[in-house]
């Protein structure tokens, strides 16, 4: 009898085991997916269900034309809105990638990127860098089907020691060419020297 209850211990014990091994398992699995997924949040992105919305953390995405990088987003946080089509973006910084292996930089306090589209509206602290010239404004879009920066209100421009103000711009980033509209405005240094065969594009 004794012998008999022994052996049912050690089988109940045994099972437990194994319902633990199980457990433990699946957790360890959740919690590598989970990882993965975090380190590319844009499969999480791409994974969720029709109209649900989605709050993340710290996001990278990258857009793509024929196998060709054109732009690639960091953002502080996402807020995912599937019905609407549009992700919400909070401290963004975005590198737009132009030929000859130049960059343009991006950064602002909130984006409201179109999913359907990869259009960017940008607002609140707005600058945009590239090697020559630093732009600051408060709102801007870009429009991703004809890889322009267009700015409706006014926009400041400095480097190469002067400055320009304008009231609206635009930035076409294929032809790496910036147009200035609407009361423009040139501060110069006396000291200012134009260089031959150079000029602001």
């Amino acid at each position: 009898m004794v012998w008999s209850r022994l052996k049912k211990t050690r089988k109940l014990s045994i099972f437990l085991l194994i319902v633990i091994l199980l457990a433990v398992g699946m957790i360890v699995s959740v919690f590598i997916g989970y990882r993965q997924v975090s380190k590319a949040p844009e499969l999480l992105l791409s994974s969720i269900k029709e109209g649900a919305n989605l709050s993340l953390g710290k996001i990278q995405q990258t857009a793509t034309r024929d196998g060709k990088k054109e732009w690639s987003l960091e953002a502080d946080s996402a807020n995912y809105m599937e019905a609407e089509n549009k992700v919400d973006l909070k401290k963004l910084s975005v590198i737009y990638f132009l030929e000859d292996n130049r960059e343009v930089y991006l950064e602002a306090d909130r984006g409201i990127l179109q999913t359907n589209t990869n259009d960017i509206e940008f607002s609140g602290n707005v600058v945009i860098r590239n090697e020559e010239y630093q732009m600051k404004t408060e709102h801007l879009n870009y429009e991703h089907g004809r890889r322009m920066i267009i700015c409706d209100q006014s926009i400041r421009i400095s480097g190469q020691g002067a400055e320009l103000t304008a009231e609206s711009a635009k930035y076409d980033l294929n032809a790496d060419k910036i147009v200035l509209k609407g009361n423009v405005v040139a501060t110069i240094p006396r000291d200012f020297a134009v260089i031959p065969d150079k000029g602001m594009r």
